[in-house]
């Protein structure tokens, strides 16, 4: 009997607010624009694109499209998107690349 499998989704596995600013965290740390996107779009996967989109007043398309692998959001969508999902951009002292 073959096994039914599905692809791998880390939004089923944000469940609490710690959760999802850890994640973001670990985007940010990152340092990618692309993995910081995409990682909001985990993060609103697992809370709901329906509602994000409400929240926000941006259409749900777009908020997929913005999000996803390709898209290449502004930075004020991504500030109004983080502030929707409860999440804030702050600064730390940090290293300099040699």
């Amino acid at each position: 009997m073959a096994q039914k499998t599905r692809p791998y989704d880390s939004a089923r596995y944000l469940k609490t607010e710690e959760d999802l600013a850890l994640y973001m965290d670990e985007a940010l740390r990152d340092g990618d624009p692309k993995r910081i996107a995409q990682a909001l779009g985990v993060i609103a996967r697992a809370r709901g694109m329906s509602q994000l989109a409400r929240d926000t007043g941006l259409q749900r398309e777009g908020l997929y499209k913005s999000l996803s692998e390709d898209g290449n959001p502004e930075l004020a969508t991504l500030l109004k998107i983080m502030k929707a999902l409860g999440l804030r951009l702050s600064a730390v002292p940090g290293e300099a690349d040699a």
